[in-house]
């Protein structure tokens, strides 16, 4: 927790000083201004470019949490089952004003309706390796999550807890009701050449279904989710050109496709109002047009995310 705090402070006095002549050795703390709190909607621009990183021990951090996100899975393929990467969902080095990034080091912690409770930053990150990465959560006092957690501070400058970003979530289109049959015709025709005929993906685009995609518990399994995304994002070299109700149709179809199971996703929204669209039941929701699920294979504990609990009694030490 003391690195994060010193990681925000630090982030703050980038966006008023700069890293300038005080690049070449360890920031300080201390002295470390804030920019006023931001009430209004953020716009991504806040996020200073990548060559303001600082050339110190916290700079290194920072810069080793970008290599994460950007090679998720090449640097740690012990926690990544999918051949997704953090940069997969989070476009533009996740500075893109959809599912972005930046403000992301300043919304946590914050209570989760999905898992019932108070979700840290660390919770956060883990969500995405278990979840959307089909693989395992990543021990708390890693240097890797500590990288990670660094750059995500890097990208926050300044931002008030509560503040609104902008693309901060899903930039919402209309509902409509996708058609899996046109979808697949639409997938054939626009999709397939990056993404392989079988969902598999190329050495261009990650799966988008099969055993290395995103599982079923993934915010992206959520068809009003996937279909946003590939409105606004999609075709990668060619976006917004796809209608309203052809990405609901693709949506429809990918998510009519087998992808990885995620033990215990039961147990999520405990206290009920799951969002209509989630694809498997939970309490006092019954599936959305569920897909076909690949089993997890090995042991399940670390594919999820414990629930806070309160510490453990000891005996007084005085």
């Amino acid at each position: 927790m003391l690195a994060r705090a010193f990681a925000a402070a630090l982030c703050a006095g980038l966006v008023t000083t700069g890293c300038g002549r005080a690049a070449a050795r360890d920031t300080p703390a201390t002295g470390a201004r804030r920019p006023p709190a931001i009430t209004d909607t953020v716009t991504t621009a806040v996020a200073p470019p990548d060559d303001a990183i600082p050339h110190d021990s916290l700079g290194a951090a920072m810069r080793r949490g970008l290599a994460l996100l950007a090679h998720t899975g090449d640097s740690l393929p012990g926690y990544v089952g999918a051949n997704l990467r953090c940069l997969s969902c989070h476009l533009d080095g996740g500075r893109r004003p959809l599912f972005s990034l930046v403000g992301s080091f300043a919304r946590y912690p914050r209570y989760v309706e999905r898992s019932g409770a108070v979700a840290t930053i660390e919770d956060r990150i883990n969500f995405c390796f278990t979840r959307s990465l089909a693989g395992r959560r990543l021990p708390v006092g890693s240097r890797e999550m500590h990288d990670m957690a660094s750059y995500l501070a890097f990208l926050s400058p300044g931002i008030a807890p509560g503040a609104r970003v902008q693309g901060e979530g899903t930039p919402g289109i209309a509902p409509l009701s996708g058609e899996p049959a046109r979808g697949s015709t639409l997938y054939a025709a626009r999709c397939a050449r990056c993404h392989a005929g079988d969902g598999s993906g190329t050495a261009a685009a990650p799966a988008v279904w099969g055993p290395r995609s995103f599982t079923i518990a993934a915010g992206m399994a959520r068809e009003q989710r996937l279909a946003t995304f590939v409105r606004r994002a999609m075709p990668f070299d060619q976006p917004g050109t796809l209608s309203d109700q052809e990405a609901y149709d693709l949506a429809a179809f990918v998510m009519s496709r087998p992808r990885p199971d995620l033990p215990g996703k039961s147990r999520d929204w405990p206290a009920g109002g799951a969002p209509p669209d989630v694809p498997y039941a939970t309490r006092g929701h019954a599936a959305y047009h569920p897909p076909p699920v690949i089993a997890r294979q090995g042991d399940t504990l670390g594919i999820i995310v414990p629930l806070p609990g309160p510490a453990p009694r000891l005996p007084a030490t005085h």
